[in-house]
């Protein structure tokens, strides 16, 4: 396993042990609401900090970028690392086990390195670039369905987006047509995780950030998918609108949101 990866997912099981024990106590979590449908709370910046820490330690040099506290310095490094230390935060306050740490590391822009970790089912999706995708050390690839029937895609709702929603009903309406059934799990990092271990076919979403997106990015390449923005394009990690899946299935999906998308989305 490659050194940086280690440390990676270290990182990642100290964060999901900080997140673990919180489960049990949710009542004493404090949570804040820092943008329209948009919440944080004392776990995900301890666990940003734990993760902060040990990467630190290792790599003094490198650049680290977290959803809560941003840029951590030196952002000149070849070295950045992006972290999401609780994907699944709405779920994480309701008490619905279903999130994840999220970690990857970008080596002169490409990523290099990717953790996806689940800290109550205790599932590590891991990826290194060249090297394939693993889930708990056993080797994991994307689902070969010829096209959309028969497939069970996962999205995420735009609700920080709203103003995307007539254009987000129609892709769904036309996938809903075209698949055998969707789902909506609140956390874009295990549904990446997901689609790279076969569970899901495909996976499309509107407004995500770098750190929700790139894990499992790197994750879903290594197993054989696909990655894209929805125009078929590579601007995803900007735009934050992103398509996944085994390479015709994201083909069918890419050509079925074609003519639903606004000018914005068309970007």
């Amino acid at each position: 396993m490659h050194p940086m990866l280690n440390i990676a997912i270290r990182a990642a099981r100290s964060a999901g042990n900080i997140i673990a024990r919180a489960c049990g106590q949710l009542d004493m979590v404090q949570k804040l609401q820092k943008g329209s449908n948009d919440f944080v709370t004392n776990v995900d910046k301890e666990a940003e900090q734990a993760i902060v820490a040990i990467l630190k330690k290792s790599f003094p040099t490198h650049g680290i970028v977290g959803e809560e506290h941003g840029d951590y310095g030196n952002s000149d490094s070849e070295f950045q690392w992006i972290i999401d230390p609780l994907d699944g935060t709405s779920n994480f306050i309701k008490g619905i086990p279903h999130f994840a740490v999220s970690i990857a590391l970008k080596h002169q822009g490409k990523l290099d390195q990717a953790v996806i970790f689940d800290p109550l089912r205790g599932e590590l999706f891991t990826a290194s670039r060249g090297r394939g995708a693993q889930l708990n050390g056993t080797r994991i690839r994307v689902t070969a369905l010829p096209d959309m029937t028969g497939a069970i895609l996962a999205t995420g709702f735009p609700f920080k987006a709203k103003h995307h929603l007539d254009s987000y009903s129609k892709i769904f309406n036309s996938f809903f047509a075209d698949c055998a059934d969707m789902r909506r799990t609140g956390s874009a990092a295990l549904d990446l995780a997901y689609v790279a271990a076969g569970r899901f076919d495909g996976f499309f979403e509107i407004g995500l950030k770098p750190w929700d997106i790139a894990a499992g990015e790197l994750i879903v390449r290594e197993a054989g998918g696909m990655v894209c923005d929805f125009t078929g394009g590579s601007n995803q990690m900007k735009s934050g609108n992103i398509v996944a899946a085994s390479p015709k299935v994201l083909q069918a999906m890419v050509k079925g949101m074609r003519p639903h998308l606004s000018e914005t989305l068309a970007k």
